[in-house]
């Protein structure tokens, strides 16, 4: 078996599992509703009052709202395998370390992918009331997955340093957190006065808000794009270090 076939082989077991508790269930619909009340409540994106087809205030709320839906669904990553003690099996089968990892990941991206991609009722509605730019809306979905992406990797990361789930949900959403507002300008401003130009601009390009900001809207920067891919395989290499630690 190749290390591609034994990564997807983890992914099905991992994707599987994810559908066989209501939690899976419950996330999704969690996912929806509060979209869909942050899109068209009339105090929040205002879709109707603005008079526009864009879905400029969909996108809007997803570095928020994946702020602590993202970090549910990667807490139990590793987390729980450790507290059920399941975590030295996985590791006895015949499955690299990377596929393990890898495969895990991708199983709570893909699970994170269902849910946006349920989502389409809200696409087919602003076609129907005007004539929306749809490159600027694929584009904002893949800056959503890929924005997805990154939370889950360190979300991984995290997991890996502790069997309790509470803990890395807290701690997941605080190192997003740092992430999502490392380009406000109140940082920005905090930092300016003592750190050197290029300690400021590293702090910014790490912003995901920035970044996804200009995906969005329809501007797909290959650094953008490198920037997440990066962060993901950074964070998963680490993940991968932690539980074999862990193992030794």
């Amino acid at each position: 078996m190749t290390g591609v076939a034994r990564t997807w082989a983890v992914c099905k077991r991992e994707l599987g599992g994810y559908f066989v508790t209501p939690v899976a269930y419950v996330f999704i619909v969690i996912f929806l509703l509060v979209t869909g009340m942050f899109t068209f409540s009339g105090a929040l994106g205002a879709f109707f009052e603005r008079g526009q087809a864009d879905l400029s205030s969909f996108f809007g709320f997803h570095p928020w709202l994946y702020l602590f839906l993202i970090p549910a669904v990667s807490m139990r990553l590793w987390a729980e395998e450790r507290k059920q003690g399941t975590l030295e099996l996985l590791l006895t089968l015949p499955i690299p370390l990377p596929a393990a990892v890898a495969g895990k990941f991708l199983a709570a991206w893909l699970f994170t992918a269902v849910a946006l991609a349920l989502t389409f009722p809200v696409w087919i509605t602003v076609n129907y009331l005007g004539k929306p730019d749809n490159g600027v809306i694929v584009a904002g979905y893949v800056g959503s997955l890929l924005m997805a992406g990154g939370y889950l990797a360190i979300g991984s990361f995290v997991s890996a340093m502790t069997r309790n789930q509470v803990i890395a949900f807290v701690i997941t959403v605080v190192v997003c957190f740092l992430f999502l507002i490392a380009g406000f300008d109140p940082v920005m401003s905090a930092v300016t006065g003592w750190a050197p130009q290029a300690v400021v601009d590293a702090i910014a390009s790490f912003s995901f808000l920035t970044r996804f900001d200009s995906i969005s809207k329809g501007v797909i920067d290959a650094r953008d794009l490198v920037f997440f891919v990066s962060l993901m395989t950074v964070f998963l290499i680490g993940t991968a270090v932690v539980v074999e630690s862990k193992k030794s």
